[in-house]
Formats: C-alpha cells, sequence, structure tokens
C-alpha cells in the first residue's frame, strides 16, 4: 500500500523518467458481503476497469506529469509488448481492439457500474476522461449510457 505522500510521488517520479512503463489494474470485482468482512479477512482487491483510464487522466494527465501519449503508451502499448501481442496499430488487418473516450468530459463515479460490484474507494469522485466505445474484434462491447 502506498500509505505516505512521499510513496505516491515516488511512483509519479518513476512514471515520468520510464523507470515504471506499464499501468496496470489488477481488476477485483467483490460482493458487498465479501468486503464487509474484518479486514485481515476480506479479499484484496478494488474495481479497476471502470476507473483506469480517468484516474490516469485525472491525476496524471491534467496535472502535467505525463501526456496523453505517455498515458497510453503505459496502458496499452508497453503491456502488449511486455506479453509479445500483435497490438497497438490501427491498421488493415489488424485487430480492431479500440477504446474511444473523451478526455475533456468530466464523469461522476458511481453509484451504477458496470462491473458485477462496487467496491472502489473513487465511488463519488468527479473524473475527467469518459469512455465512449469500447470495441473488441471490431464489436461494440460498450457504450456509454447502454
Amino acid at each position: 500500500p502506498l500509505r505516505t505522500q512521499a510513496d505516491r510521488y515516488a511512483i509519479i517520479e518513476g512514471l515520468k523518467d520510464g523507470a515504471i512503463d506499464i499501468i496496470a489494474t489488477d481488476h477485483a470485482p467483490h460482493s458487498a458481503e465479501e468486503k464487509a468482512k474484518p479486514f485481515a479477512e476480506a479479499p484484496s482487491g478494488i474495481i479497476g476497469l471502470e476507473t483506469a483510464l480517468a484516474l490516469g487522466i485525472t491525476n496524471l494527465v491534467r496535472k502535467g506529469h505525463l501526456t496523453l501519449m505517455q498515458l497510453i503508451e503505459k496502458m496499452s502499448l508497453n503491456p502488449a509488448k511486455l506479453y509479445k501481442l500483435d497490438k497497438g496499430a490501427i491498421a488493415e488487418g489488424a485487430d480492431a481492439d479500440l477504446v474511444i473516450f473523451n478526455e475533456g468530459e468530466r464523469w461522476h463515479v458511481g453509484p451504477n457500474f458496470v462491473s458485477k460490484a462496487a467496491n472502489t474507494p473513487f465511488a463519488g469522485e468527479d473524473l475527467y476522461g469518459k469512455v465512449k466505445y469500447t470495441i473488441c474484434a471490431g464489436n461494440v462491447v460498450y457504450e456509454d449510457g447502454e
């Protein structure tokens, strides 16, 4: 856990100087009953897919720590390279796996989540960067508002 402000700043510096080249989530949806257990007994993790991009835009891009392209590289291109996935190009014959988003759109986190759970410390916050569509293999699998 990143408990101190110094810890958080060290992570940001690592992202800025390239020592950290991947940003990933461990999307871990758990029921309210599971998370209501005593801390040591409750499963760890939070939902992350619904907020990850917006948290990066809000806290890293808008605050000047990373450019939008650097954030996208750390969240998509670099993980694809690590796992030797043929991803990251919009070209004829390439997989049509895309996320279309509005980086300037402000939105409120929760209370209605697409995930099967709602375990996030970011519920109630306003973030920038609203995902409008998620496209996998050329098929729209998520559309904002549906």
